[in-house]
């Protein structure tokens, strides 16, 4: 029997890539504002950012919720992964 399910994993390192750059990014500004470092995680957050959506948009379970909450820009990675997962807000993911 095949196994239908998708892996998720795609969808998490391209979230945690988003939100990690843009917190290197608004440090970044925050303190020395290095303009190789910002040339440097400025397309990199862009790409994670686009990475997320596409794949997010991709899930075959992906309700209009999933699909809306990966369009936030830093969070909404782990927002979609979290709803695509089933788990909700309140509790903790488990494993």
């Amino acid at each position: 029997m095949k196994d239908l399910t998708v892996p998720l994993r795609p969808l998490r390192i391209a979230a945690h890539a988003e939100l990690v750059s843009l917190l290197a990014l608004l440090a970044n500004l925050a303190t020395v504002h290095l303009a190789p470092v910002s040339s440097l995680l400025g397309p990199l957050h862009g790409c994670a950012y686009l990475f997320v959506v596409l794949l997010a948009w991709r899930l075959p379970r992906a309700g209009t919720a999933v699909k809306a909450l990966s369009l936030i820009p830093g969070v909404g990675g782990l927002l979609a992964l979290r709803a695509a997962a089933g788990t909700p807000a309140g509790r903790p993911a488990a494993g």
